[in-house]
């Protein structure tokens, strides 16, 4: 199964500068419990932006046009030949914009935070995508605490059959 996860403001933004828009612990949270033992697929400025590089207890798959060795990550030119590695594997896509955006049409599943605010600035964004073809499951809101500035709910969306 290949699924996209993200954490998503109201008007599709992911990201400025190369590093998230939000702090959310549960979102973190909700992040490693999903990911954790399977294989994470990502660009390569996305595990440049990582705190301690390749994260642990997964697989670490990282697509980029340079010819680059990673420790704890393998790399691939392409989505579709790291996809091709991971036959039989249940695959996480966590970014960054163009990787979503080859990776949507592929997807089974989407693992998303939607978050209720417009940032003042972004400069990536999740690709547009209609909702006719999911079917929206697990939906679980979440209002602002004092550890969470902004109202948020974790949604599974899973492609509908055509």
């Amino acid at each position: 199964m290949i699924s996209i996860i993200a954490a998503v403001a109201a008007n599709g933004a992911i990201g400025l500068h190369n590093r998230l828009l939000y702090w959310l612990p549960d979102d973190l949270k909700r992040f490693k419990q999903l990911t954790t033992g399977h294989t994470i697929v990502m660009g390569r400025r996305t595990f440049e932006s990582l705190p301690k590089g390749a994260l642990p207890n997964r697989r670490n798959v990282v697509l980029t046009s340079q010819n680059l060795t990673l420790e704890d990550a393998d790399v691939f030119p392409s989505l579709e030949l790291a996809l091709q590695s991971c036959a039989g594997q249940d695959v996480y896509i966590i970014g960054g914009a163009s990787v979503y955006a080859q990776a949507l049409p592929l997807a089974d599943r989407l693992c998303l935070t939607e978050v209720d605010d417009v940032p003042a600035d972004a400069d990536a964004f999740f690709p547009p995508f209609s909702r006719d073809e999911w079917l929206a499951t697990n939906v679980e809101d979440h209002l602002p605490d004092e550890r969470h500035a902004y109202a948020f709910r974790f949604v599974d969306y899973i492609r509908q059959a055509k």
